[in-house]
């Protein structure tokens, strides 16, 4: 049965899974600027859910999240399938990412594996999807891992990049030490790179995105990059007459003039949207606090003691500036405001002759200035970034230093004075957002991108022939590496003998970076008998059984778009690299040596040359001297994922003990693990059990501290 991908029917429909994992998801309510996390993403990714579901192409589309279970928030955050009543084609589907409570972004690394393992186990039960599309680099790790297992293009979009956000935090005087131990920059950056790499298209808000953001990274290719900006909800943020909304009477306890035009700012507290910056220009200013009130909504507070300490500092501020300018009944700040206070916000300001600004020391885009713009309200937006295009596209405003307080303060004055040009500005924004940020543009222009990607339906894996289908209904897979050196003798019986006992429940695999002849002289060196399973080479080729049968299914599945020859030639003419002659190659990998240091400009230069000449493929390190690269597709822990998945077997009855750094591929993720001989590198990973004996009785020591051959396994 032929197993090679088949190009889907015009006339299907799409199947689409959105991925976006931190902060507070769920379809109405969103509680934005609770805190950093729960900001412009989460109404960018669940508007762009519903405008998706609307659209006729769209079959179904899927919004992955993680699920929370923590009195602190909303038991909506808990629920696993969240449909929406009005548009049934669109599901919020929750998997569980590390310990129940919500966490921030930053903590959430060391529990991908594990949603993307939940993740996966949920798509393989339904429509194969068309596409993933990942927001921010934590989903993105996700997207890659389900794109490549699944054979499906990734789609990204970063939203905000960490070369950026270290540059700009460096700037402000943070260490690289702080900001590492707090951001965990080293990881999203490598993470970045790899999405950057990995995905089919990249899809960014504005071209300065582009050319100032994206063009930080080493792996970023223009020519998979569409500048398509983000919708704005025109049913909401629309502009028009209204009496005073609910919210205007919060804001008249601290003003002594409410019916002075104000100059809005709305943000999260944060410190680089600069509300300190325009605290200071309107402070040293006495013509503007005459002609206008300054009104600043930032988030959501109960006690600012309480609150974590970036927003703290932002809000402390705030306030010491207001006394330090004396600006009571001049400013308002209040506490709290709800998501439907914002469109009325908008309008409130835009009938007495406001204006919206957003003074961010950089913005990547400014979903703020186009909801601001629909509403009729002009707008100053800082020159870092993606208001260029928005002001650009629609004449609606000017653009400002966000360093310099005095020009800030003279051009908030001059709009607010010149009414014609106030008229013109607001006229011109509810026109432009109309004609350049309607979601239904930003659909289409999403939709007209997909089509030129290579979307396909995998065909049904191959049957799997009665002699090799494995009846067990648990998986036990060593590194080979355990075998080296020989084991104990009275070790290796023991092991042996467990095997032969428990043949009815349990297979057994063994995993290796070594080709399949050189393991197979290590087993007769050994005296061992074939095992069940046999995954080699960095997990390209799988064998089962002692005929030795290889999985097509698997060699298909990695050897898309793979380019062998090129990759060899490659090594061949890199210096200070030696390869072996071809036909001492895998079919799927080509082993290098690194002949002489001097020469050899390091594993990370041959990584970047391989993505600049848009080689998909994945380089292993084997020790010092030695490395594989593989196809992207390819690795141990997927080939293990794989074979659990085409024999029915639940990853929470599959355990993998490994023991040495080459071997962490194996280990994580909703898998059972074990690492022997007590090494450190996994031990941010606290699902991963450390045993403190090696080769094999560290692994016999995980078998027993996992339960594993029990009826009542630990699972």
């Amino acid at each position: 049965m032929d197993n090679r991908p088949e190009s889907k029917p015009e006339s299907a429909q799409l199947h689409l899974v959105l991925i976006s994992l931190h902060g507070l998801i769920r379809d109405q309510n969103l509680e934005l600027g609770r805190d950093a996390d729960t900001g412009g993403q989460i109404l960018y990714v669940v508007e762009l859910l519903r405008a998706l579901a609307a659209h006729p192409r769209v079959g179904r589309v899927d919004l992955l999240t993680r699920r929370i279970q923590d009195t602190h928030v909303a038991d909506d955050y808990a629920r696993q399938d969240e449909s929406l009543p009005d548009l049934p084609k669109a599901h919020i589907i929750r998997f569980p990412a590390g310990p129940d409570e919500y966490l921030p972004k930053e903590a959430l690394w060391p529990y991908l594996d594990g949603f993307s393992d939940h993740a996966m186990e949920y798509l393989r039960q339904q429509q194969s999807p068309s596409l993933i599309h990942s927001h921010y680099a934590d989903a993105g790790y996700v997207g890659m891992r389900l794109a490549l297992q699944l054979g499906v293009p990734l789609v990204h979009t970063g939203h905000s990049l960490g070369r950026s956000k270290r540059q700009s935090l460096l700037a402000s005087g943070e260490s690289e030490r702080t900001l590492e131990k707090k951001y965990r920059l080293s990881q999203r950056i490598r993470t970045e790179e790899e999405i950057l790499a990995t995905a089919s298209l990249i899809i960014t808000s504005t071209q300065d995105e582009i050319l100032r953001q994206y063009g930080m990274y080493n792996w970023a290719n223009a020519e998979r990059m569409r500048v398509i900006p983000p919708g704005v909800n025109l049913s909401r943020f629309e502009p028009g007459p209204q009496p005073p909304p609910p919210i205007s009477t919060e804001l008249q306890r601290f003003l002594r003039e409410p019916q002075k035009p104000p100059v809005l700012a709305l943000s999260r507290p944060d410190e680089r949207k600069n509300i300190a910056g325009l605290i200071h220009a309107y402070g040293q200013n006495p013509g503007l606090q005459a002609r206008a009130n300054l009104v600043i909504v930032a988030g959501t507070r109960e006690d600012i003691r309480d609150m974590a300490a970036g927003p703290r500092q932002v809000l402390t501020e705030i306030l010491l500036l207001i006394d330090c300018y004396d600006l009571y009944g001049r400013v308002a700040y209040p506490r709290y405001h709800r998501p439907d206070d914002v469109p009325d916000l908008y309008r409130w300001a835009a009938g007495l002759g406001g204006v919206f600004i957003n003074p961010a020391l950089t913005e990547p885009f400014g979903l703020t200035l186009i909801e601001a713009a629909a509403c009729g309200l002009p707008i100053l937006a800082t020159e870092d970034g993606g208001p260029k295009d928005i002001i650009a596209n629609c004449q609606n405003g000017v653009l400002i230093d966000p360093l310099n307080a005095e020009e800030i303060g003279e051009k908030l004055l001059s709009m607010l004075s010149d009414k014609a040009t106030w008229k013109s500005y607001a006229k011109n924004g509810i026109a432009g957002v109309r004609r350049y940020y309607s979601w239904q543009t930003h659909v289409d222009q999403y939709l007209t991108a997909l089509d030129e990607l290579p979307l396909t339906v995998p065909q049904r894996q191959d049957i799997i022939p009665t002699g090799e289908r494995i009846t067990a209904d648990r998986l036990l897979f060593l590194g080979a590496r355990l075998l080296d050196p020989a084991p104990i003798p009275e070790q290796q019986a023991e092991l042996v003998a467990l095997l032969h006992r428990h043949r009815r429940k349990m297979a057994f695999g063994l995993v290796s970076f070594r080709p399949l002849h050189e393991l197979l002289a290590l087993l007769k060196q050994r005296r061992m008998n074939v095992p069940d399973i046999l995954i080699t080479r960095g997990g390209t080729q799988i064998h089962y059984g002692a005929s030795l049968s290889r999985d097509q299914g698997w060699s298909r599945h990695i050897g898309v778009d793979w380019q062998g020859d090129r990759v060899y030639d490659l090594l061949a003419e890199t210096p200070g690299v030696q390869v072996v002659g071809r036909s001492g190659q895998g079919f799927y990998a080509v082993h290098g040596f690194i002949r002489d240091r001097a020469e050899f400009e390091g594993l990370v230069a041959l990584n970047d040359q391989l993505h600049n000449c848009d080689i998909p493929g994945r380089l292993i390190t084997l020790n010092p001297q030695e490395f594989l690269v593989v196809p992207q597709r390819a690795s141990l822990g997927f080939a293990i994922r794989y074979v659990a998945d085409r024999h029915d077997i639940a990853l929470d009855h599959v355990l993998v003990v490994g023991s040495a750094r080459a071997d962490l591929d194996l280990l994580g993720g909703n898998i059972l693990a074990a690492q022997v001989g007590g090494e450190k590198d996994l031990q941010q990973h606290e699902a991963i059990y450390q045993s403190q004996a090696s080769g094999l009785p560290g692994a016999m020591e995980a078998i027993t501290h996992y339960d594993f051959l029990s009826n009542n396994a630990l699972i």
